[in-house]
């Protein structure tokens, strides 16, 4: 069991580099890239909330449950 993050695909939707996305977001482009990599072992709320305001995407749309 697994939640892949796909936040590089929602980047490549919006043509948006890790760079921008992190200025707008307001976190540190090492964290943006340890989640992007899937290697984080959680999120904030307001930190998911704010990549989908700037992304103007669903949670959904970043994360998916894999059995």
């Amino acid at each position: 069991m697994a939640i892949i993050i796909e936040l590089d695909v929602m980047l490549a939707r919006r043509k948006m580099k890790l760079q921008d996305l992190a200025q707008h977001v307001g976190i540190t482009i090492q964290n943006l890239s340890i989640l992007k990599t899937g290697k984080a072992k959680a999120v904030r709320l307001e930190t998911l909330n704010e990549i989908c305001r700037v992304l103007d995407c669903q949670p959904g749309d970043i994360l998916r449950y894999e059995a």
